[in-house]
């Protein structure tokens, strides 16, 4: 079966944009699930928050009603099932001063198998060349020379995504999302306030764990070595899903456990 991949620009599309000119963007992913959108409120309150940390100015008509019916007349009516829609919202390259820069958005997305599923294994090190900031957009997607950088030192090094720590050797976060790190009956998950992404999807599933009381949930700080400790370690991404790690390094990992309250929590959507 092909898969589609549809992109969506508004008709004043100006490809001489901050975006391109300086990276003045915010990324915020939607999710469409057995074609539908699933988790809409979450999603659309994060991009509403995402775009005030980075001062855009919010036209009115930026509802969430405005974007349910966008994405389903651009991407569910078109067929699309399964998939992560990934928007940008930017300020237009304009003559007005940049406080006063209108708003404009993209969107493309990709037909892919079910998002609430593990997709596979991958592999990751430890990268210590760079590390990322704790502040007020260490946690939401904009532009981030660290994440390109890390990105072809994983390919080089034939890696699918690095560890990437903040300035005091925690762990942040990886290239695309958040790290969860099972031990016995607990799940640590390293804090925002470390470095970490705001992640709708993850928050959905740490609290199914918590309110079927799958694990207890932990947000720590977490230093370098306490991956190799982890019976378990997922990997929850806004942009890419839901993957488990097998490898650190000469260290590997089960997935058992993860998955099986993966499958509880998509299940708690049929």
């Amino acid at each position: 079966m092909q898969l589609q991949k549809l992109i969506y620009t508004e008709e004043n599309l100006q490809l001489i944009n901050r975006s391109f000119l300086f990276g003045d963007a915010v990324w915020v992913s939607f999710f469409v699930r057995n074609g539908q959108l699933i988790m809409a409120e979450e999603s659309y309150f994060f991009l509403m928050a995402s775009m005030r940390k980075m001062r855009l100015n919010i036209p009115l008509s930026y509802t969430l009603e405005f974007f349910q019916e966008l994405f389903q007349r651009e991407v569910l009516d078109k067929g699309i099932q399964n998939g992560i829609i990934q928007l940008m919202a930017y300020r237009k390259q304009e003559d007005k001063p940049l406080p006063k820069s209108e708003t404009a958005f993209y969107f493309e997305i990709e037909e892919s198998e079910d998002i609430l599923v593990v997709k596979g294994n991958i592999e990751l090190d430890l990268i210590k060349e760079i590390n990322v900031n704790a502040n007020l957009l260490s946690n939401i997607r904009v532009h981030s020379p660290e994440n390109i950088y890390a990105q072809i030192y994983a390919k080089e090094n034939d890696l699918d995504d690095v560890i990437l720590l903040n300035p005091n050797k925690k762990i942040a976060r990886s290239i695309f999302g958040n790290l969860l790190f099972l031990q016995d009956n607990v799940i640590k998950i390293p804090k925002q306030t470390e470095g970490a992404y705001i992640s709708p999807l993850m928050e959905n599933f740490v609290t199914f764990i918590h309110k079927n009381k799958l694990a207890e949930i932990e947000e720590a700080e977490i230093i370098a070595f306490e991956s190799q400790k982890a019976e378990e370690i997922l990997r929850i991404s806004d942009e890419k899903g839901v993957h488990s790690v097998s490898k650190i390094r000469n260290k590997t990992f089960e997935n058992i456990r993860f998955s099986e309250m993966v499958q509880k929590w998509a299940e708690n959507f049929i």
